[in-house]
C-alpha cells in the first residue's frame, strides 16, 4: 500500500486490518484513529506488537520500526523483546488474559486501555516507568471526578506489571504503593454502578421488574440517562415519533436550555410499550409516566428509588441519578465519543460557552445519535451475555 491508500482508508462499524507487507499491519478503528502492527509467528506463537500511530508514524518510518522490532526479539527469554515498549506488554496482556473472555467485558477493558493506560507512556520502554508518573495519572482520572475508573485503571496498570514481571520483562511493579496516596471511596451522591458484570445484573433485574409501568421508567432513565425529575415529568407532546427524539422545554432543564434527547430503537419500544399500556387502562394522561394516584400528575419521585432498592441494590450502589454517572463512565471509558458529545448529551453546558452554543441543542447532534443508539446496544448486550 502506498501513503495515500494508507490515509485514505476510512473508519467502519468494527476495526479491520489491512497487511502491508512483511508482517507490517494498519489498523483502524470505529473513532477513525490508525494504529501500525508488527504481527508474525515465531515458536508456533502470534506475536503482535504496537508500533506507532498514523499519522504521528509514516508508512515509511512505521516500516523501519518494523524491520527494527523484528531484529529485537529475544529468542531465549521466550519472545520478550529487548527493551519492551509499555504499549506492546500492554496488548500482549489484553491478548492473553481478557481477550478470551466475555466480549462485553474485553470491550470494556480494550477502552479503558485506549483512552486512558496508554495515552501517557504510549511510546515508553515499561521498564522506565516510575511510581510518581502512575500515580499522576491516576490522580488525573479522579480530578475529573471519575472515582471508580481511576480504581480500574491502576487495577489494569497492576496487571499489566505483574504480567511483565511473570515474563521476565520486568524486574519490579512500580504501582505499588500508588494506592496509598489516592481517593479510596466515591461519594455518595454519585452512586451507580459502571463495572460491566454489575451494569449487566442491573439490565436484567429491571428487564424482568414484575411491574410493567415502573419497569419501563426505568428502562427510559437507563436508555436516556436524563435527570430523574425529567424523566417522570416527560409529557407525550415532548416526543416525536416519526423523528425518534425526545424535545424536553426549557422550563423542565435543570440549566433553563431546551435539550434535546435522540432516542435509540430500545427506548422507542419502551414508549411504544407504555403507550399501548396505558390506552388498554384508558388512561388519557398527558404524562408517559403517570401516577397510580391519578392520571392528572407524574409518577411519584420515589418509584423508581423504591423499584431500584428492591433489585437488591443499595443506595451506596445506585440511585436513580445513578444512570447519569452509569453513562457517563461508560460512554468516556469506551474511547468511541468525544467528550463533547457526551457533555452535550448530559445537558452539561460549559460556563464559558458562548451565548450561540449555549442555546443550540442540536449540537454534535449526529454523533450523538450514533452515540445513544451504542450505548443502548451495549446495554442489551450485556444483558443477553448476563
Amino acid at each position: 500500500m502506498t501513503d495515500k491508500e494508507v490515509r485514505a482508508l476510512q473508519p467502519a462499524d468494527k476495526r479491520y486490518m489491512r497487511l502491508i507487507g512483511d508482517g507490517l499491519y494498519i489498523e483502524v478503528v470505529p473513532a477513525g484513529h490508525k494504529y501500525w502492527w508488527l504481527i508474525f509467528k515465531q515458536h508456533n506463537k502470534r506475536r503482535k506488537f504496537l508500533l506507532g500511530k498514523y499519522p504521528e508514524l509514516s508508512l515509511k518510518e512505521a516500516r523501519h520500526a518494523c524491520a527494527d522490532k523484528r531484529r529485537s526479539v529475544d529468542i531465549s527469554l521466550g519472545d520478550v523483546p529487548y527493551n519492551l515498549k509499555f504499549s506492546e506488554l500492554v496488548w500482549d496482556w489484553y491478548k492473553v488474559k481478557i481477550a478470551s473472555k466475555a466480549p462485553s467485558y474485553s470491550r470494556t477493558v480494550e477502552g479503558r486501555i485506549q483512552q486512558y493506560v496508554l495515552p501517557p507512556f504510549i511510546n515508553r520502554s515499561a521498564a522506565d516507568i516510575k511510581p510518581g508518573e502512575i500515580t499522576s495519572v491516576i490522580k488525573s482520572i479522579q480530578e475529573k471526578g471519575y472515582i471508580d475508573t481511576s480504581h480500574r485503571i491502576l487495577s489494569i496498570y497492576k496487571q499489566v506489571f505483574r504480567y511483565g514481571i511473570g515474563l521476565h520483562a520486568l524486574v519490579y511493579d512500580p504501582t505499588s504503593g500508588t494506592g496509598d496516596v489516592i481517593i479510596s471511596v466515591r461519594h455518595k451522591h454519585m452512586a451507580s454502578v459502571t463495572d460491566p458484570r454489575d451494569v449487566a445484573d442491573l439490565m436484567t433485574k429491571i428487564y424482568y421488574y414484575r411491574q410493567p409501568k415502573v419497569r419501563n421508567a426505568m428502562l427510559f432513565s437507563a436508555y436516556t440517562f436524563c435527570r430523574p425529575g425529567e424523566i417522570r415529568g416527560t409529557l407525550w407532546s415532548e416526543i416525536d415519533f416519526d423523528r425518534a427524539e425526545w424535545r424536553i422545554p426549557a422550563e423542565r432543564m435543570k440549566m433553563r436550555r431546551i435539550h434535546l434527547v435522540p432516542l435509540s430503537r430500545q427506548a422507542m419500544d419502551v414508549l411504544k410499550n407504555q403507550k399501548s399500556i396505558l390506552e388498554a387502562a384508558d388512561n388519557r394522561s398527558q404524562f408517559v409516566f403517570p401516577s397510580e394516584r391519578g392520571p392528572h400528575i407524574p409518577m411519584s419521585a420515589d418509584t423508581v428509588r423504591v423499584a431500584i432498592r428492591s433489585l437488591g441494590f443499595g443506595p451506596e450502589q445506585m440511585t436513580a441519578h445513578g444512570f447519569r454517572s452509569m453513562a457517563s463512565t461508560i460512554l468516556n471509558e469506551s474511547g468511541l465519543w468525544t467528550g463533547d458529545a457526551i457533555e452535550r448529551q448530559l445537558a452539561h453546558v460549559p460556563g464559558n460557552d458562548d451565548i450561540r452554543a449555549a442555546y443550540n441543542y442540536a449540537q454534535y447532534l449526529p454523533e450523538r445519535i450514533k452515540m445513544m443508539q451504542w450505548y443502548a446496544d451495549y446495554l442489551d448486550g450485556l444483558r443477553e451475555v448476563k
